[in-house]
């Protein structure tokens, strides 16, 4: 095994959608065929649309399948006092195949996305941590959050 690590590109979209798919049924514990074929239609385009710019996907590759991925979803918004520049990043959708789990590949993966944001001069990082995923993230150097204000949302 010989894992290599960077960032996908447009050749790799089959296999962000196949493990953007495995990441929801392993967070939801499955998915409906509504729901596989909705994310096989919608996905294509928006990787087309978006990697490379407002998505970077970090990736962890053994031979040509990815086995490891984590997406930085680059926000710009107007600037603030504690954001000057206005430019954000959220991470989505960690997720490392079993097989491969244990191996500090998402360790490594997670670090060259927050050099990355460094790099472009991204403001923050945000993150929602699952239980598996926050030591990770808090070796790594994120903190919890201090929330001044109440998440809410509207759904449709």
């Amino acid at each position: 095994m010989s894992i290599i690590y960077g960032e996908a590109t447009k050749a790799d979209i089959n296999e962000l959608i196949r493990m953007r798919i495995a990441y929801m049924i392993d967070d939801f514990g499955s998915i409906t065929e509504q729901e596989r074929k909705g994310m096989e239609t919608q996905l294509p385009d928006y990787f087309a649309r978006k990697l490379g710019t407002e998505l970077i996907a970090f990736i962890a590759k053994d031979e040509s399948k990815i086995v490891s991925v984590a997406y930085l979803h680059i926000i710009e918004m107007p600037a603030n006092s504690m954001l000057l520049n206005g430019l954000y990043g959220e991470v989505l959708s960690v997720y490392t195949e079993p097989d491969y789990r244990g191996q500090g590949i998402c360790t490594k993966i997670i670090k060259n996305l927050v050099e990355y944001g460094k790099r472009i001069g991204l403001g923050r990082i945000d993150l929602s941590a699952t239980d598996e995923g926050y030591p990770i993230y808090a070796k790594i150097g994120f903190k919890d959050k201090e929330h001044r204000y109440s998440d809410m949302r509207y759904i449709y």
